[in-house]
């Protein structure tokens, strides 16, 4: 996603080694010690996966739910380059940051949950490749779009290295890259509910629908746009920087309608298959079902649009739910409505866990290190101008 028109961003500096950052790099470091175990001892060392459950966490959050975060810089695409609204490109270079971190790092988790890690390049070997595979085509997709996004990000290291010629020569061929960037997410989002479907029964009904890949899709955009909003808002008040309510505002209208459309889906496909009736059984499935569906509810109540300046507390309150929301929907697809069959049972180990937390706090660090040093945000004086021109009559109370 190439930032196609030239607003002024600088690197925020100031220190890396705050507190804050000290803490996150404590729980790095834990996950690191148990990345040390499972890599010598194997996963079953570390890890409560079984044959019954091939994956857990480290799939289901770090890669399902990891790259759903990632679909920042995918919904911003289809936003300011498909749609042609050139309004969101203040947004553009922080959506591709969490777009990279979020991919990166979902990468990483699948090359830890590979039994025989030293062999993960053999899925780029064609005569290895098996391709009526949708797992093959899913890790091809976000492989590439890894590389795209490497690529659409690469003008932030131009400019800091001063290198404006090879920027310039580079935006000739971006258009390319920015088509990629929109293809393959939509490729490999639907793919990972693809995937479900051909769980058949072992899927509790509550989730099981030949509308999985559809509803993954939606539920990558409204995440990709939430996570959007929710960086936004933290960095604002993290960095003292003026809070752009109205344009995440207009987002967070575009959320609404997005998770209306989900759940007007879900409930729609439950009701004309029968399925419906599974949500009032006295068991587990139903009752992460219903905590699924009335926290997407309260997103969808805050989001839903009242004025055109909302408190910057809604919003981030509206994202965050948003968010909760999608990565219990995703969990419960992948382990929670998962049955394998009878004596098969998964919670996550003290070390998945850590080994969880370490990758998230490791995506918070890079975060941190990057808009600090890289030209990521726009400077104050461009996203104060801007605010002001969308809506003059002033910035949003906090």
């Amino acid at each position: 996603m190439a930032d196609v028109r030239t607003p002024k961003h600088a690197a925020l500096g100031g220190r890396i080694l705050t507190g804050p950052f000290i803490v996150l790099a404590a729980l790095a470091l834990i996950a690191t010690y148990f990345l040390v175990q499972r890599f010598v001892f194997g996963l079953g060392a570390v890890t409560n996966l079984s044959d019954g459950y091939p994956w857990g966490i480290w799939i289901a959050i770090d890669l399902v739910v990891g790259t759903a975060f990632g679909c920042a810089g995918y919904a911003i695409a289809l936003l300011v380059y498909i749609l042609n609204r050139g309004e969101y490109h203040p947004l553009v270079r922080p959506a591709l940051l969490a777009s990279l971190f979020g991919y990166a790092l979902g990468g990483l988790s699948v090359l830890i949950d590979l039994g025989r890690y030293w062999q993960g390049y053999n899925m780029f070997l064609p005569w290895l490749s098996q391709y009526n595979s949708v797992m093959l085509e899913t890790a091809l997709c976000i492989a590439a779009y890894l590389t795209v996004l490497m690529v659409e990000f690469s003008p932030v290291f131009l400019e800091k290295l001063g290198m404006r010629n090879v920027r310039q020569k580079l935006d000739r061929v971006l258009f390319i890259f920015i088509g990629l960037g929109v293809l393959l997410p939509t490729m490999h989002q639907s793919s990972m509910g693809t995937i479900l479907v051909i769980l058949g029964h072992q899927l509790s009904p509550l989730w099981q629908t030949q509308l999985l890949p559809l509803l993954f899709l939606v539920s990558a955009l409204f995440m990709g746009f939430a996570i959007v909003v929710f960086e936004a808002v933290l960095a604002s008040i993290g960095f003292r920087r003026p809070m752009e309510t109205f344009i995440l505002n207009r987002l967070c209208t575009a959320m609404a309608w997005l998770l209306l459309g989900f759940l007007v889906l879900r409930l729609a496909d439950l009701v004309f298959s029968g399925n419906i009736s599974f949500a009032f059984a006295a068991t587990l499935d139903a009752v992460m079902f219903w905590v699924e569906s009335a926290l997407h509810l309260a997103a969808l109540i805050l989001l839903w649009p009242r004025s055109s300046r909302p408190s910057a507390l809604r919003l981030f309150l509206s994202a965050l739910l948003l968010l909760v929301a999608g990565t219990l929907y995703r969990v419960d697809c992948y382990l929670i409505g998962y049955h394998p069959g009878d004596g098969w049972f998964y919670f996550p180990s003290v070390g998945e866990i850590m080994v969880t937390v370490g990758i998230f706090s490791l995506e918070v660090m890079l975060y941190l290190v990057f808009v600090k040093r890289l030209p990521v945000l726009e400077t104050v004086e461009a996203a104060y101008r801007e605010e002001h021109a969308e809506h003059p009559e002033g910035t949003a109370s906090a």
